[in-house]
């Protein structure tokens, strides 16, 4: 149990903070018809016997908006590059020519478009129930505070419109982040 309202706040407000950064990180993975290279953040290359992440060993660029360049710092494992992109299904075949490959994204349907907007949307809705979560409990353990130290029942009311209006406030931030992918994602 938290042991002050400052802490209360300071805790509350971080884990909000995460749960946007966790959106945003997402976000990041979902292909809106540009190139980007948060979506190999998931591709883990075995090297030497190691799982390595694609971008600790490759250089990756964009090139023309809409094609990603994976330059190996080492090309004698082009091969295995290759085959941890197709086995993280990120739906785009890796075209090799000996000294780096290229994964040209196609424009996006119509239909496509609609379907991921509907999942950013699910995504959004889903750190709103994380952002809720939070708010109940810190007024849980507001409550607790009020019991343990007798707060007066002004200060406990006041408490609680803060939590909201932090609640109201990262609701807010996440409503925005969803309307700038959707604009990103509808954009042709």
């Amino acid at each position: 149990m938290t042991e002050s309202l400052e802490e209360l706040f300071l805790f509350g407000e971080e884990k909000m903070e995460k749960a946007i950064a966790q959106l945003q990180k997402e976000f990041g993975s979902i292909r809106s018809g540009r190139a980007n290279p948060g979506i190999l953040d998931k591709v883990i290359v075995e090297y030497y016997g190691a799982p390595t992440p694609l971008r600790q060993m490759s250089q990756v660029s964009v090139q023309d908006g809409t094609t990603l360049v994976i330059t190996p710092y080492d090309k004698s494992i082009m091969k295995e590059i290759e085959k941890a992109i197709i086995k993280a299904e990120i739906g785009i075949t890796p075209n090799s020519d000996g000294t780096c490959l290229r994964l040209v994204f196609p424009p996006l349907t119509e239909d496509r478009r609609r379907e991921i907007s509907k999942d950013v949307k699910k995504l959004g809705e889903d750190a709103k129930v994380a952002i809720r979560n939070i708010r109940r409990d810190m007024t849980d353990n507001l409550k607790k505070l009020e019991k343990s130290e007798n707060l007066p029942e002004d200060m406990v009311k006041n408490n609680q419109d803060k939590i909201q209006k932090l609640t109201d406030k990262y609701t807010a931030n996440i409503d925005s982040a969803v309307a700038v992918k959707e604009k990103e994602v509808m954009t042709v």
